[in-house]
C-alpha cells in the first residue's frame, strides 16, 4: 500500500503546531496589504496576525488571492515524485477559486503520473471548519484508512461540519457584499451582531441577529446545542480575529453547557480575516446538519 500524503490551503487556518503534528502539506493563499503581496503560512512567517489586524482596525485595507494551478502543481509533484500518493482537502469552492485550481492540477497530473492516486474534494468549509475537517481525516488515515477510505469520509461528512461565526463590526462584510451598506450602518448603530455560518454550497449565509455582544456569542453556541451530535466525544475548534479572550468565554460556554471533549483555539489568518475583520470569532463542531 502506497503512503499518501494529505494536502490543504491556509484557508483552513491550521496552526504550524497542529500541521507538524498531523503532518500535513499546506499551500498557502497570498493577500496584499499596501502594495505588498504576502503569503498566509501557517507559522505567519511573513506578517504577524496581529500586525495584520492592527492594520484592519486603523482603516487599512487587505484583499486576497487564491491558490493557483501552477502552485498546486509545484507543491503536489515533489510528493508524486517521492513515490507518494495524494488527498487534497480544498477550501471551499463556494468561497474561493482554490478548489478548481487543484481539480485542473490533478487531472494535468494524473496524466503525467499514472501510476499514482491523486484525489481534490471540495470541502465546502472554510477557516477552522476546513482544519476540523482535515484534523479529522488525518486521525482516520494514522488509524490505517486507505487514502480512498479518507477521501469518502471527507465527502460523506463534510456537510456535517457546521460552521457558526458572529462579527464584531459589520463593515467589513459590506465590503465583501454580504450586507447592504444600510444594514451595516443601522446595525452599527443598535449593537446588532450578524449571526452566520456557511451552508451546503459553501456560501457565507446571514442566519440571525443578536443585540450586543455577549448575545451573538451565546447564539453560536445555542446553534451548537440544537443541531451537535455526542458532544462528550468531540473535539471542537474555534477561530478568532484577534480576540482571544471573547474566543475563550465561548469556549468555556461550550464546556459547560454542552460537556465536549477538547477547545482548540487558532487565530482567523489574513485570508479570512480579510473579509469578516477583527473582532470575528468561529465555533466549528460535528452535527446532523449545518
Amino acid at each position: 500500500m502506497s503512503e499518501y500524503v494529505i494536502v490543504t490551503d491556509s484557508a483552513a487556518d491550521l496552526s504550524q503546531e497542529l500541521v507538524q503534528e498531523m503532518g500535513v502539506e499546506v499551500l498557502p493563499l497570498s493577500f496584499v496589504v499596501g502594495e505588498q503581496t504576502y503569503h498566509n503560512y501557517p507559522d505567519n512567517r511573513e506578517m504577524d496576525p496581529k500586525a495584520f489586524y492592527r492594520h484592519l482596525r486603523e482603516g487599512g485595507m487587505a484583499t486576497t488571492s487564491a491558490v493557483n494551478v501552477s502552485q498546486y502543481t509545484a507543491c503536489l509533484e515533489p510528493l508524486l515524485q517521492a513515490g507518494k500518493d495524494v488527498l487534497i482537502l480544498a477550501f471551499s469552492s463556494g468561497l474561493s477559486t482554490t478548489y478548481q485550481s487543484s481539480a485542473i492540477a490533478v487531472n494535468d497530473l494524473k496524466e503525467q503520473y499514472p501510476d499514482r492516486k491523486i484525489y481534490t474534494v471540495d470541502t465546502l468549509c472554510a477557516s477552522l471548519g476546513q482544519g476540523l475537517l482535515v484534523w479529522h481525516a488525518v486521525r482516520r488515515q494514522k488509524m490505517g484508512a486507505t487514502i480512498e477510505e479518507v477521501r469518502d469520509w471527507a465527502e460523506a461528512n463534510k456537510l456535517h461540519l457546521c460552521h457558526w461565526f458572529t462579527v464584531d463590526d459589520l463593515h467589513f462584510l459590506k465590503r465583501g457584499g454580504r450586507v447592504s451598506a444600510a444594514t451595516a450602518v443601522v446595525g452599527t448603530m443598535l449593537a446588532i451582531k450578524p449571526v452566520l455560518h456557511v451552508d451546503n454550497e459553501g456560501h457565507l449565509i446571514n442566519m440571525a441577529k443578536a443585540r450586543g455582544r455577549s448575545g451573538s456569542l451565546k447564539a453560536l453556541v445555542d446553534h451548537m446545542a440544537q443541531t451537535v451530535t455526542r458532544p462528550e466525544e468531540q473535539v471542537v475548534f474555534i477561530s478568532h480575529g484577534d480576540c482571544l479572550e471573547d474566543a475563550h468565554k465561548v469556549g468555556e460556554m461550550v464546556q459547560q453547557r454542552l460537556g465536549v471533549r477538547q477547545v482548540v483555539y487558532n487565530t482567523i489568518g489574513p485570508v479570512i480575516g480579510a473579509h469578516a475583520g477583527p473582532g470575528t470569532v468561529a465555533l466549528f463542531f460535528l452535527g446532523t446538519e449545518r
